[in-house]
């Protein structure tokens, strides 16, 4: 029975990850790297969803804790909050949905506090036994809370700290003296922004460039005394916007993400395809897997390479209102293989923005096909002016 809790957790983590293979070495050569709650590595929100999943550099909103929350520092408005919600490979399963709610507040011209929560249902899932009995039905879900704190370092630099509560319930089953118990962890995230303002024919031009290095915290155990790694994720990227005239500006950008946690051992298969399911259990210190992460991949420096992912997104704004973006996320195939495009828009309207993006993979019958994302924000800043000028009309 305790086989049959442990494959209820691995198969529960393998549909949370986008239908990656989620174990470790198979016979076409992957080498997939695990951890427990994916979700965290999910793009919750539409913007940098439309753009590639790049957006740790690009000009920041409301949805920045995400991305890189050094970039309120920057931002414009004196608060906002943003609601987003992301029905989840419905190719597989109709009840999957990641929602998020963030917000932000400027102290002063040198502060800003944000803070937000991630829910990840896994729908509605009935438990059986070896002998293929119903135990019930149950409902799996995940959640996250941060609350992170920008300051502005320079007229160019800023940082910030951001704290995460992370907890997992994959469901209760009991057996014999074993229980499978909700799992939880603590996380910290470190970040980095830099922007540099070029100015060409009376127009301005800015290129920036942001660092986050996300969910530096414990390991997480669902009560079978086995300790998984979370998502310890660095990303890096870069980002240039030219303003074309006062009414035309367009943005291009590029992440490098790397996940910081240890790479699974190689292991000798059969003829057979096997796949050795699981989370990552090794015996490192979450420190000394972050370290460890750049140089233990069994492959050497070429397997290394092909752990990082890349994201390139562009967009297009018109008169600050209206917006398109696109974009393309790439992996190789011996660490998940998920390519695919990316496309989306936006409307602004005074103090509310609505937002949505398209997912595009490249394979067909993808788990991922057809995924799309919503987002509906609120600027409280402009919301204050509106009022502010509609008092000074009367």
């Amino acid at each position: 029975m305790r086989k049959y809790l442990t494959f209820v957790v691995a198969a529960l983590i393998f549909i949370s990850l986008e239908n990656r293979i989620y174990g470790q070495v198979t016979s076409n050569g992957s080498n997939v790297i695990t951890t427990a709650v994916p979700f965290l590595t999910i793009a919750p929100e539409s913007r940098g969803g439309a753009m590639g999943d790049a957006g740790v550099a690009i000009s920041p909103d409301v949805n920045s804790l995400y991305w890189n929350p050094a970039k309120y520092a920057f931002i414009e408005s004196e608060a906002g909050v943003s609601l987003s919600y992301t029905p989840w490979m419905r190719k597989l399963v109709g009840d999957m949905n990641l929602a998020y709610l963030v917000g932000y507040r400027k102290l002063d011209d040198q502060q800003t506090v944000s803070g937000g929560m991630r829910y990840f249902s896994l729908g509605q899932i009935t438990f059986r036994n070896d002998a293929g009995e119903s135990q019930g039905m149950q409902n799996p879900n995940e959640f996250a809370i941060d609350f992170g704190y920008t300051r502005l370092l320079s007229d160019k630099f800023s940082g910030s700290v951001a704290l995460r509560y992370i907890h997992s319930d994959l469901g209760t089953s009991m057996t014999g003296t074993e229980t499978l118990r909700p799992g939880n962890a603590f996380a910290a995230d470190v970040s980095f922004y830099y922007q540099q303002e070029l100015k060409s024919d009376r127009y301005k031009n800015l290129l920036s460039a942001g660092v986050d290095i996300s969910n530096i915290g414990s390991k997480i155990s669902y009560g079978d005394g086995t300790k998984y790694f979370i998502p310890t994720n660095l990303r890096m990227g870069v980002a240039y916007s030219s303003e074309i005239d006062r009414s035309n500006k367009f943005t291009v950008s590029m992440d490098l993400n790397k996940l910081l946690v240890p790479t699974p051992k190689s292991v000798s298969l059969d003829q057979e395809s096997s796949v050795v399911v699981g989370g990552n259990t090794s015996d490192k210190s979450v420190i000394g897997g972050i370290f460890s992460s750049f140089t233990d991949a069994p492959g050497g420096l070429k397997e290394e390479l092909q752990e990082v992912t890349i994201g390139l997104g562009s967009e297009y704004l018109y008169n600050g209102q209206f917006a398109l973006r696109g974009g393309y996320f790439y992996e190789n195939q011996n660490k998940g293989n998920r390519k695919y495009f990316t496309a989306g828009a936006g409307v602004k309207m005074n103090a509310f923005s609505l937002d949505f993006s398209y997912l595009i993979p490249t394979q067909q019958n993808h788990p991922l096909e057809n995924t799309l994302r919503f987002s509906l924000s609120f600027d409280f800043g402009q919301l204050a002016s509106v009022a502010g000028l509609s008092k000074s009309h009367k």
